[in-house]
């Protein structure tokens, strides 16, 4: 195997880790905040790529305003669903709020089968780099790889500056620690739920924008949840950090298993890891070395 090569491997794999860690992040935060995991963010985050879709193309806006038209309306949605369904659920056990956000996110799906056009056809937003290439020395890249690479860390630098440079923020994270000092404090723990839910559709719904140019957009695309769920428990389910970096591990592990193992392994890599993590790092793979050195 040649050195461009590997590099090209490794660059698609960095890009479909991306969007696992943009998932894993809608996982962490959520769980962070509320105590809860989500098995609707794969149903999320298929909802958002359509809700772009539908507002590029059956409401002729400009994609540059359908983009964060779609992404907004994801936010809202994710809060509605906190306020009017979630919320019943605080104080039970949490078998009780997993089932419910497994029962949502069968109902996103069945709802958006009831589109013809959603499910009898496959679609591509029209981005301006789709299907491009570019030459970087003797290395041919795909661009939407590039881009995407790119996206990532600057939705990263946006949510640290979040995190330490807003009340919003700074209180979600106080919440998150301990939300019963956070209440003493004068923390609003029902509404940082609220944001946490919202922030986690809006993550899901920009990670759905993310993978558009890499595959289409269908119905099934939310499955790639599946695969950032082990991203989240590889980086540790309460780090947000963790989260990406898992993510970004996970993409370039498939990848390489798919370049070097035989067809159909890379598949099986995210549960094999995910296995290793929970038998041995339970923490996360950061927790475990850090426990390790010491």
């Amino acid at each position: 195997m040649s050195g461009l090569a590997l590099v090209q491997v490794l660059s698609s794999g960095i890009a479909v880790g991306c969007v696992y860690g943009v998932v894993a992040l809608s996982f962490v935060l959520i769980y962070k905040a509320t105590g809860t995991i989500s098995f609707m963010q794969g149903e999320l985050l298929m909802l958002g790529a359509f809700a772009v879709l539908a507002l590029h193309r059956g409401a002729d806006w400009p994609l540059a305003a359908a983009v964060p038209g779609g992404v907004a309306a994801m936010v809202g949605f994710g809060a509605a669903v906190e306020r009017t369904v979630l919320r019943r659920a605080i104080g039970q056990p949490h078998l009780t709020a997993l089932l419910l956000t497994f029962g949502l996110g069968l109902m996103i799906r069945g709802g958006v089968a009831t589109v013809p056009a959603a499910t009898h056809s496959l679609y591509r937003l029209p981005f301006p780099f789709a299907g491009e290439s570019w030459c970087i020395g003797e290395v041919v890249v795909a661009a939407e790889h590039v881009v995407v690479i790119v996206a990532t860390a600057v939705l990263a630098l946006l949510l640290t500056l979040f995190f330490r440079r807003t009340r919003a923020g700074v209180a979600l994270r106080a919440c998150s620690e301990n939300a019963q000092v956070a209440a003493l404090m004068g923390v609003s723990v029902a509404g940082m739920h609220t944001l946490a839910w919202a922030l986690g559709a809006g993550l899901a719904a920009i990670a759905g924008l993310l993978l558009a140019p890499v595959t289409f957009i269908h119905p099934n695309m939310g499955l790639v949840a599946l695969k950032a769920f082990p991203a989240a428990v590889l980086g540790g389910i309460t780090s947000l950090p963790g989260a990406l970096a898992g993510g970004l591990f996970l993409g370039v592990a498939e990848a390489l298993a798919g370049l070097l193992l035989p067809e159909g392994v890379k598949d099986v890599v995210p549960y094999v890891l995910l296995m290793i993590a929970l038998l041995l790092f339970p923490d996360g793979f950061a927790a475990g070395l850090r426990a390790a050195g010491r």
